[in-house]
């Protein structure tokens, strides 16, 4: 399969759903917000953005199954190639009105991911890549940044939304990262923090709690733009790991030395 050419189409789906949301956008109404908990908000423009993208992805790849965060009817796990989608993500910031959100959009074929697209909707910024095909936004080539060491380094991290136990580690992780670089960032979507990485915006990426859907398109963005990604501690498995650290590859080590010192490991 030429990885390549699909994730050009992936792009016009991913695009498709990002023009619904931006349409959306003008006109929502939070009176029709639900609430998985009370930092974890759904709309119905999430919901209906993924039946678009479940619909879309479909047609340009009939055999393959879902993992969704939505849950579409109908969207279930195959055993080859499966699509991972988010398809609103930040939505506390869309819900807010605060322009920072995205679609994200993967393909994973058994464990490994071959193609992704982070669409950026209020910039209209597209992210891809595809399996040894390296990585583009608007399809201008992107690079992780050459940036030798954190002292020089901008890192983007996220904020936990439940399982607060390892909050004070967090903290104090948090506190770490302000003194030891150039300063942190939450923009509030986990994808654009990752295709940001991939772009040379940021040098790192941190984060705790996380699904696939968060991160499988960004994970690939950042590995073809030439960096890195594991998870915290050791290479592990970033998609599904529930936690990971995303850089240019220079300051990875630094990255988890630091984590290290403060991060409590669950038993």
């Amino acid at each position: 399969m030429d990885y390549n050419q699909l994730s050009f189409q992936l792009a016009a789906v991913t695009r498709h759903a990002g023009q619904f949301i931006r349409q959306e956008a003008a006109t929502f109404d939070r009176g029709r917000v639900e609430t998985k908990g009370l930092h974890d908000l759904v709309s119905y423009v999430d919901k209906e953005t993924e039946k678009l993208l479940v619909a879309g992805l479909r047609e340009l790849l009939p055999e393959a199954g879902f993992i969704t965060e939505e849950g579409t009817e109908g969207a279930v796990q195959a055993d080859e190639y499966n699509w991972i989608i988010d398809p609103l993500d930040g939505t506390t910031n869309f819900v807010h009105g605060l322009p920072c959100y995205s679609v994200s959009v993967a393909l994973m074929h058994h464990q490994e991911l071959v193609a992704g697209v982070v669409y950026e909707v209020n910039r209209d910024e597209c992210f891809r890549a595809a399996i040894g095909s390296g990585a583009f936004c608007n399809e201008i080539p992107i690079h992780v940044s050459d940036i030798p060491e954190l002292g020089g380094s901008l890192v983007a991290t996220g904020f936990p939304y439940y399982q607060f136990g390892q909050l004070p580690s967090y903290l104090q992780l948090l506190g770490a990262f302000m003194e030891r670089s150039h300063g942190v960032r939450r923009m509030g979507s986990a994808a654009v923090d990752l295709a940001y990485v991939a772009a040379g915006r940021f040098e790192s990426f941190f984060e705790f709690n996380l699904n696939s859907y968060d991160v499988a398109a960004g994970i690939l963005l950042v590995r073809e733009a030439g960096g890195r990604v594991t998870q915290f501690l050791e290479d592990g498995d970033p998609i599904f790991g529930r936690e990971l650290v995303a850089s240019n590859g220079h300051i990875h080590q630094e990255m988890q030395d630091t984590i290290r010192e403060f991060w409590q490991v669950k038993a």
